[in-house]
């Protein structure tokens, strides 16, 4: 099964990305995933499922530690159509 998840963090700062927000892409960035996408108001990450999921448990872990009050996610089954 694969998977897409797409994600954001908050509080926002359109001044400077906050270190949530940097930790929440070098996550998804460093994670065995086949596509990946950043951006200022939107991450999306998709691969085998044991990846994204991985990605994800580590995305939710390490970004509100480093300060996230608020990480707004939504994962989808990718069909092979899709693709």
């Amino acid at each position: 099964m694969r998977l897409r998840v797409e994600f954001t963090t908050e509080p926002f700062d359109l001044d400077e990305a906050p270190a949530h927000a940097v930790v929440a892409r070098q996550v998804i960035e460093a994670a065995e995933l086949d596509a990946v996408d950043v951006g200022p108001f939107g991450n999306t990450g998709e691969g085998a499922a044991d990846a994204v999921l991985t990605a994800v448990d580590a995305l939710l872990r390490r970004s509100l530690a480093a300060g996230a009050t608020r990480v707004s996610l939504q994962i989808n089954v990718v069909e092979e159509e899709d693709r």
